[in-house]
């Protein structure tokens, strides 16, 4: 029963939240209302056992989102993309369109005959779902994603050429940082 609550509460939520992402006037409360809307999926995802695809969804979207919201301060022309501006463009065939879409879907998920269950649910979903998606070649994704992962981290750390601390010192008593390029915050 309780898990039923949750899964309502969190379908309601991510509805609700999707919505707001057309409602509220910024980019970055947007940002944040797409991001509440997917973490609430995630749950609902979760609830249906399928922890992979659950975890998968939360990192990616948290992920996401702060990178988005983070490039948004950076190089958005009003501060932080909190001016007032609308989401929403050509607001009537907008309308007019998911109306379409939600009654086709609607109508599809009630008029067409659902199938019956033949067997049993497999011992570890993640694990089918896996097997149904890559076929043998799982060993090999999880593979290359950990080497893209790894990519990644050694790219990033041979563009540093220098440490977090450097410019402050290893004890980070040194008055004025010490930049080698001219014309940071400390000269």
């Amino acid at each position: 029963m309780a898990e039923t609550v949750v899964f309502a509460v969190c379908a309601v939520g991510a509805v609700a939240s999707g919505a707001a992402v057309f409602v509220v006037d910024s980019m970055a409360r947007a940002t944040f209302a797409l991001l509440a809307s997917f973490l609430l999926t995630a749950v609902a995802v979760l609830l249906l056992g399928l922890s992979y695809l659950g975890v998968l969804v939360i990192l990616m979207m948290v992920m996401e989102m702060m990178v988005m919201a983070v490039f948004m301060i950076m190089y958005m022309m009003n501060p932080a993309g909190l001016m007032p501006m609308t989401m929403v463009h050509n607001k009537v065939g907008s309308l007019v369109v998911s109306a379409g879409v939600f009654l086709l879907l609607a109508a599809g998920a009630v008029l067409v005959p659902w199938p019956e269950r033949t067997g049993e649910p497999p011992a570890d979903p993640t694990r089918a779902l896996g097997e149904a998606v890559m076929g043998e070649h799982m060993l090999v994704m999880m593979l290359v994603g950990l080497v893209l992962f790894a990519t990644m981290v050694a790219a990033t750390v041979l563009t540093t050429h220098r440490g977090r601390y450097d410019r402050y010192g290893d004890d980070l008593r040194r008055e004025r940082p010490d930049d080698p390029i001219g014309g940071g915050l400390g000269r």
